[in-house]
């Protein structure tokens, strides 16, 4: 588990260095503006699924989907690392309802056991 976590940390501070995350998604209590789409049918590459596009739009506004698709966690990790993106990164807080949204998506289509 730590070491995955590393990895992720690494990754996202790599994406942050790269100037993967902008300014408006990390103010607190800022409205998110949604991050351009080239390809709408794409979504960034991640797999279709019930809650795709939520996930996109919330993840994509920090940094690239490609950050999200190397991970294969399992839901706890997932929910530990939206965790630690709020209180580390200056992520807002999920509404509880979208939250869950999120992690049935990640924990269902990149998980521990899905093909890269």
């Amino acid at each position: 588990m730590a070491r995955v976590r590393a990895g992720l940390i690494i990754g996202l501070g790599l994406a942050c260095i790269g100037g993967g995350l902008s300014s408006p998604s990390v103010v607190r209590g800022q409205q998110l503006e949604a991050p351009p789409v080239n390809d709408a049918e794409n979504f960034g590459g991640l797999p279709e699924g019930p809650g795709r596009e939520i996930v996109f739009y919330h993840c994509a506004i920090c940094h690239s989907t490609r950050l999200v698709l190397q991970q294969r966690l399992s839901r706890g990790i997932w929910d530990e690392t939206l965790d630690w993106m709020v209180e580390e990164q200056g992520m807002n807080e999920l509404e509880p309802e979208i939250r869950k949204i999120v992690l049935d998506y990640l924990s269902t289509h990149l998980n521990r056991t899905t093909p890269r």
